[in-house]
């Protein structure tokens, strides 16, 4: 009896972390002039989502270790996204009208060939959800997008309507 109800309660736990590690994803990457640069990660689910147990890591050009973070940027405390709601993570050098929906600054969004991943745990255990750009290495000036060289860089990517994850594998 104590290990079916260990094995449930393994399952349960398993399915809530998995179905949490799908429910956020970017949808929306701006690379513009000068720091005109943003993020928009959306929450397609009925209910808030807590993004304490969330982080967006990057790279900067190339990683220092092929293949992991340097930065392991954080949400702000206490930072939610509401249901089927969006949480904009801008340059605080943006132009006003672009700070002015953001709900989050960080200065040092990618120009084109930074790679960020938006990762469900903390910094030593995590599962990455999404990604723009990859930690491989330098990419040059970005990253192709659908077929345009350098897609990610002085481009808006805006995610399809039918895309309903993140996809980890850029």
């Amino acid at each position: 009896m104590n290990r079916i109800l260990l094995l449930l309660v393994a399952t349960t736990l398993s399915f809530a972390t998995t179905q949490a590690q799908c429910d956020l994803f970017f949808s929306e990457y701006a690379e513009g002039s000068g720091n005109n640069k943003y993020l928009e990660i959306f929450n397609p689910t009925n209910a808030a989502i807590d993004l304490t147990t969330y982080a967006f890591p990057s790279v900067s050009n190339a990683p220092t270790v092929i293949g992991q973070h340097e930065y392991w940027n954080t949400f702000t405390v206490g930072a939610t996204i509401p249901a089927g709601g969006i949480y904009i993570v801008a340059h605080g050098s943006a132009d006003p009208s672009i700070v002015a929906l953001a709900n989050q600054t960080h200065n040092f969004l990618s120009n084109g060939d930074d790679g960020y991943k938006l990762a469900f745990g903390t910094e030593l255990s995590h599962v990455i959800v999404d990604a723009i750009g990859d930690f491989q290495g330098d990419p040059g000036s970005g990253w192709a997008v659908a077929g345009t060289t350098n897609g990610t860089q002085n481009h808006t990517l805006v995610r399809k309507p039918t895309i309903t994850q993140g996809n980890p594998d850029w």
